[in-house]
């Protein structure tokens, strides 16, 4: 028997989230963000890079950060997704005060399947993901074939072009 008319059935999605924290307890921030993020309803968590130690880029006089990206399945839409994100950084002392500034944590939705989303509060693929070795380099840890569905390239040749530069 077919599903009733007025359900919607939405295929699950590999999506990648960058973590990052430069106060307080780096590694308990992100741990506690990874909890959060496995128990939100119709998301699964897959796999999460190793925390990366690296200093602060834009706004360079703040403690170093500690950073990871984690690839998570989901059904959950890419503005609900970010609204979730949100949630987990306020629950967890993330204050807005400075932009670039320091921060118990950052939650930033890298990819979101194959889709390419521009809004005026939600871009992806992110938009600066390609110039980040914080990002690249735990990105192509667990996923070195991720694609960049504007870029039309991986990971892996991402973080290489940078390195090369």
């Amino acid at each position: 028997m077919p599903p009733p008319s007025n359900a919607r059935s939405r295929r699950a999605v590999t999506a990648y989230v960058a973590l990052g924290a430069n106060l307080g307890d780096r590694r308990a921030n992100l741990e506690a963000a990874l909890g959060l993020l496995a128990e939100l309803p119709r998301l699964r968590l897959l796999r999460v890079s190793a925390f990366f130690d690296t200093a602060p880029v834009g706004k360079t006089d703040q403690p170093r950060f500690l950073n990871a990206v984690a690839r998570v399945e989901t059904g959950l839409p890419p503005r609900r997704l970010l609204r979730a994100l949100q949630i987990i950084e306020d629950r967890l002392g993330r204050r807005r005060d400075e932009h670039w500034g320091p921060r118990t944590l950052d939650l930033d939705l890298l990819l979101y399947g194959d889709r390419v989303v521009n809004e005026p509060d939600l871009v992806v693929p992110h938009p600066r993901m390609h110039e980040r070795a914080f990002v690249l380099e735990p990105l192509v840890q667990i996923a070195p074939d991720a694609r960049h569905p504007l870029l039309k390239t991986t990971a892996a040749e991402l973080l290489h072009r940078l390195q090369r530069r």
